[in-house]
C-alpha cells in the first residue's frame, strides 16, 4: 500500500516514515521544512529517508490548495493518509498566531479534501493533542471528557482539526482517526521541547527554567510507543459510530505522569552533570499535569507502552550526545 506521510522532515512524522518504510510500506513524504526550529536536524532526518527506497519527498507547504490537484495527479493510488504536520508549540502561538491558522486550520481542510479526491482512501489518521483537554481538572484524561475550554491558541486549531475532521467524516463517510498525543520524546526530537532543551542547557553550563517552581507534572510518551499507536490507528479502518460516522479519537500517552524534576534528575544521571535551574511561575497557556486514559487505544489498537522515562531519556540523551559530538 502506499502511505502519504506529512510533517515527514518533522520529529513524529521522520519516526513514523522510518517505522512504515521498514515493513515495506511505499510512503510519499511532504513538508515545507520551514524554520520554526533548527533546520539542519530537519534535512539530517530527511537524509535518512531519502537514502532509502521507496520513498518519495515533496518539499510543499500542506496549506497550499493546490496540493490536492498535484498529490491526486501524481499518486492516486494513495491507501491512507497520516497527517502529522502542523505548527507546534504553545508558547509560539502568544507570538505568531497566523502560522497556526495557515497550518492547522486551512492546512487540515486542504489535507481533508485530499483524502476526499483520493478514489481508493482506506484511512485518514491524524495528529491531535493532549493540549485540547485545556483546563480540564479530572484526570486521567479521557476522549469522553469535555473539551471545550482550550487555553492556548494553538489547543484551540487542535479541537478545531478534529471538528472539522468529524464533519468531513459525517458528510463524505472519510474513515478518520484522530490521535491526541502526550509530551513525546526521544532520538531525533524536537529542540523546542524540555527533553531536548534541557540536555542542551546542562551539557553547556547554562542554567534552565523550571516553571510553576517546579510543581509539574507531564505524561512523557517515549518515540517508539508514539509510533506503534500511529501505525496501529492506520491499519485500523474506524467503524461507524451510531450516527454512521466513521470517526474516532484516541490518547496515544505513556499513563504514568512524571514529575518535571524528576525527568531532570534522570537527565542529569545519565549526562554526569548537575543542572543550574531557574524557578519561574507557571507561563500563559500552561497546564500543570496531564495524563492519558488509554483504555480506548488499548482496547481497539492493541496499544500497550512499554518503555518507561527512565529507560527513554538515556536513550534520547546517548542519541543526542551521538548526533551533536557532545
Amino acid at each position: 500500500m502506499v502511505k502519504l506521510v506529512t510533517g515527514v522532515a518533522g520529529f513524529i512524522g521522520f519516526s513514523v516514515a522510518q517505522a512504515l518504510l521498514d515493513a515495506g510500506e511505499t510512503v510519499i513524504g511532504i513538508d515545507i521544512v520551514n524554520d520554526y526550529y533548527d533546520v539542519a536536524l530537519k534535512e539530517a532526518r530527511l537524509r535518512r529517508l531519502e537514502a532509502r527506497p521507496n520513498f518519495v519527498f515533496y518539499r510543499r507547504d500542506i496549506a497550499d490548495i493546490g496540493l490536492v490537484d498535484f498529490i491526486t495527479r501524481q499518486h492516486p493510488d494513495i491507501t491512507e493518509i497520516i497527517h502529522l504536520a502542523a505548527q507546534a508549540g504553545v508558547r509560539y502561538s502568544l507570538i505568531n498566531p497566523y502560522a497556526y491558522v495557515q497550518s492547522n486550520l486551512q492546512g487540515q481542510v486542504v489535507m481533508l479534501e485530499l483524502a476526499r479526491a483520493l478514489p481508493g482512501l482506506r484511512n485518514f489518521v491524524y495528529a491531535s493533542s493532549s493540549s485540547v483537554y485545556g483546563a480540564n481538572k479530572e484526570t486521567p484524561f479521557s476522549v469522553d471528557h469535555a473539551v471545550n475550554r482550550p487555553i492556548s491558541l494553538y489547543a484551540a486549531t487542535k479541537r478545531a482539526d478534529e471538528l472539522m475532521t468529524y464533519t468531513y467524516s459525517h458528510l463524505f463517510k472519510i474513515p478518520a482517526v484522530g490521535l491526541r498525543f502526550f509530551t513525546v520524546y526521544g532520538p531525533w526530537g524536537r529542540p523546542d521541547m524540555a527533553v531536548y532543551l534541557f540536555t542542551d542547557a546542562i551539557l553547556a553550563g547554562r542554567p534552565i527554567d523550571v516553571f510553576n517552581d517546579g510543581q509539574m507534572w507531564r505524561d512523557f510518551t517515549f518515540i517508539d510507543d508514539i509510533v506503534a499507536g500511529i501505525c496501529a490507528a492506520s491499519r485500523r479502518v474506524p467503524p461507524a459510530d451510531t450516527d454512521g460516522v466513521p470517526h474516532v479519537v484516541y490518547n496515544l500517552g505513556n499513563h504514568r505522569p512524571e514529575k518535571l524534576t524528576d525527568m531532570i534528575a534522570i537527565i542529569e544521571q545519565a549526562l554526569g552533570q548537575k543542572a543550574q535551574i531557574n524557578y519561574r511561575p507557571l507561563q500563559p497557556g500552561d497546564v500543570t499535569s496531564t495524563c492519558a486514559d488509554i483504555d480506548s487505544s488499548r482496547r481497539d489498537l492493541g496499544y500497550e507502552p512499554t518503555i518507561s522515562l527512565a529507560d527513554g531519556l538515556p536513550r534520547f540523551v546517548a542519541w543526542f550526545r551521538d548526533f551533536y559530538g557532545r
